[in-house]
């Protein structure tokens, strides 16, 4: 067991760092979805590169076993809210990094209406203004299943829940 102030790194950065085109387009994601570093964006790469590697792993399989574990997998993944209800193994090949970047807390806020900007979402999340069924989220990293997507709302006390309850009544 490792140091638990030493946490296992939990994405991988790219083979090749200095490829222009590679950068202006993690530039370009980086501002569309007001993250913080690339280190976000990698994080969120590498998630989908595990699901697209689970996928093509599932493909070699035995047929009875791999039904099984294709449906595990795809009800995980619908619950996340990356994929359809009724989606195929082909669809899981083709996640890429925007798909679980729009399932941040932080884009969810910002689609929802509760922040003017994507960077306004940040700094309420981080502030403590947005809460998840009551409970309060400081991370805008957090991934919103398809559960907890018509949850989100002002935390209880916020003076953003005060003005909105005001200006709606």
């Amino acid at each position: 067991m490792g140091d638990p102030r030493k946490p296992r790194k939990k994405w991988m950065g790219p083979r090749h760092p200095w490829i222009k085109e590679r950068l202006m387009q993690e530039l370009e994601l980086v501002g569309r979805y007001g993250l913080k570093n690339k280190k976000e964006l990698w994080i969120a790469a590498t998630i989908a590169r595990k699901f697209r590697h689970m996928a093509r792993s599932l493909l070699g399989l035995p047929e009875d076993v791999r039904r099984e574990r294709e449906e595990a997998l795809l009800r995980r993944l619908h619950r996340m809210g990356l994929v359809d209800e009724n989606a195929h193994l082909d669809d899981v090949l083709g996640l890429t990094a925007e798909h679980v970047l729009e399932r941040r807390l932080q884009t969810i806020v910002w689609k929802k209406g509760l922040a003017r900007t994507i960077h306004q979402a940040r700094q309420l999340i981080v502030h403590g203004h947005i809460a998840i069924a009551g409970r309060r989220v400081t991370s805008p990293g957090y991934l919103v299943s398809r559960d907890e997507e018509d949850l989100i709302d002002y935390a209880p006390g916020s003076p953003y829940k005060e003005r909105a309850e005001q200006a709606s009544g």
